[in-house]
């Protein structure tokens, strides 16, 4: 039975036995003690190797809980090599295939280069991987960007999708080279080596900057007078230009999209503010404001009518804030951003308004899904040989309508100091009598929560009719709650007259007529203007001349 140790291996926590984990130190501090003489990068050397090692005993431990075992560590002492085998690294170095004769390649992956990268190091990163020069990759993504268009959308999915090669480790894989001893140490003093050479030019560029700056205004002086300019390699400076100029249109679009969120989130939210106040001054005050539309839902809601508008307004404003400040930050760099505490807060109202609007939608769905009908039944007291005359009329002093027809528009209106809706949707029709007698039905239909309710709903609409001697006056419009405007309520009216009533139908019936059968045919509004006699089925007209039954009849 072995002891089981916990080890933190290149920021990766392992269980591994007491053997294993003896194993895994000496050869550890026997690489460090290889290292011993050169002190430039040995810190970063062993944690490079440390982090290949946890890199593939992660690949080997899938499962948390299990142990690395002693064959484990010898696996990757195989992978890595033996310290012993690089006590010469500069010979070593000079041999192409050392490395790979003595170790296992782990392949080339694709990673961004980000020490070789113009914007995102995705063409530098491709050509690695493809053993390619860099410009021919960046050539072909400029070739796609201005031939098909497809350039910059394919360079930013990459740039999203491919990981940036940070480590040493994943350096020496983006290049195809093995991840063992030999490589990492070369990779990291080759970096090293790198840095001090950069140093080393800043500080010479630094102390000779202004000799070189009066040798190079001699020199240019010398060569305008001369007429000779010097020779320069011109694919480079090509590249170059173009580079600077796709530099500066990135700036320009990113620009360009800053000032379009900025414009579009303010235009937004000035308009969110100026409805705002409108539609609450002309609240507060009373005012009856014609030109105002709520959504549908805002009425016969539980919740009140300005809860509910500073919902919505709160509901749409805030996003477009949040655009508002990051259009400003694209702009300008000096813009912070909002706090956490602010953000939560703009999210915690954002979610209330939210809530509250889906609340009061499905409270408008609710009352809206179910269908209900009242009927009235009215005598007609007319005497078998008079002649019915229908006709309809409108209240102007309710709600002038210059063109009288039938339509669903509604209107607000004050009848008695109560607001109301007021709406056209009359459907007139005439029909035989099943008795002796003549009578008016008068259909109600509306909608809510239940069928009892809608029922209820429908016979609150307030419709009327008079009668005249031997005219029948109906009403052109119905009125009901301002709560009901957009339950699409109607009235459907319907004369029944025994047979042989003659009825004259007025010019003011025209538009309101609904289907009304008759034996020739006619349409609903060439029937105005006529007497009808009904038969034992429909009406027959009795004073149209041929013309007229003639073009029914077709």
């Amino acid at each position: 039975m072995n002891k089981t140790i916990n080890i933190n291996l290149g920021g990766f926590f392992f269980h591994i036995d007491e053997i294993a984990y003896e194993k895994l130190r000496r050869y550890l501090n026997s690489i460090s003690s290889s290292l011993s003489d050169d002190s430039q990068g040995r810190n970063e050397i062993i944690s490079d190797i440390e982090a290949r090692i946890s890199e593939l005993l992660s690949e080997k431990i899938k499962d948390s809980r299990q142990v690395v075992s002693e064959s484990d560590i010898e696996d990757i002492i195989v992978i890595m090599g033996q310290p012993e085998d690089y006590s010469e690294p500069e010979a070593s170095y000079s041999e192409p295939n050392f490395s790979q004769s003595k170790n296992n390649a782990t392949g080339k992956k694709l990673f961004r280069d980000g020490e070789d990268k113009f914007l995102g190091g995705v063409a530098s990163g491709i050509a690695h991987y493809f053993n390619m020069d860099t410009i021919w990759i960046r050539l072909g993504l400029l070739a796609l960007f201005f031939g098909a268009g497809f350039g910059i959308l394919i360079y930013s999915i990459l740039w999203i999708l491919l990981p940036e090669a940070r480590t040493t480790a994943e350096k020496l894989q983006m290049h195809g080279e093995a991840v063992n001893i030999d490589n990492i140490e070369k990779k990291i003093r080759e970096e090293f080596t790198n840095v001090s050479d950069s140093v080393r030019s800043a500080a010479h560029h630094a102390s000779d900057k202004i000799k070189d700056g009066a040798h190079e205004f001699s020199e240019k002086i010398g060569q305008t007078f001369s007429g000779k300019k010097k020779k320069n390699n011109g694919l480079q400076d090509f590249i170059n230009t173009i580079e600077k100029i796709i530099r500066i249109f990135f700036k320009i679009f990113g620009k360009f999209i800053g000032f379009l969120l900025v414009f579009t989130a303010a235009t937004v939210i000035l308009c969110l503010i100026i409805g705002g106040f409108s539609i609450g001054s002309f609240e507060f005050l009373n005012i009856e404001s014609n030109f105002i539309s709520y959504p549908d839902f805002f009425y016969a809601a539980t919740l009140p009518r300005w809860m509910l508008t500073i919902s919505l307004l709160t509901l749409i404003g805030i996003p477009f804030l949040i655009l508002l400040v990051l259009g400003l930050r694209i702009l300008s760099s000096n813009l912070k951003r909002f706090s956490k505490t602010a953000s939560l807060t703009l999210l915690g109202i954002w979610f209330i308004a939210l809530l509250i609007v889906i609340f009061t939608a499905v409270e408008f769905g609710t009352n809206h899904s179910n269908f209900g009908k009242y009927v009235q039944k009215y005598p007609l007291k007319i005497a078998s040989k008079d002649t019915l005359v229908l006709k309809i009329r409108n209240d102007d002093a309710i709600h002038y309508q210059h063109n009288l027809k039938r339509n669903s528009k509604k209107h607000e209106v004050e009848v008695n100091g109560n607001l109301l809706i007021y709406t056209n949707d009359i459907h007139l029709n005439i029909k035989r009598s099943t008795s002796n007698a003549a009578y008016l039905i008068i259909q109600k239909t509306s909608y809510a929560a239940s069928s009892a309710k809608a029922r209820k709903s429908a016979e609150e609409i307030k419709y009327e009719y008079t009668i005249e001697k031997n005219n029948l006056i109906l009403n052109a419009f119905f009125l009901t709650d301002l709560k009901n405007v957009f339950k699409d309520e109607e009235v459907e009216i319907t004369v029944y007259v025994p047979e042989k009533t003659i009825i004259y139908l007025d010019n003011s019936v025209k538009k309101f007529l609904s289907d009304v059968k008759n034996k020739t045919n006619m349409y609903d509004g060439d029937m105005a203007n006529h007497h009808f006699k009904m038969t034992n089925t429909v009406l027959t007209c009795t004073d149209c001349n041929s013309t007229i039954l003639e073009e029914a009849s077709l």
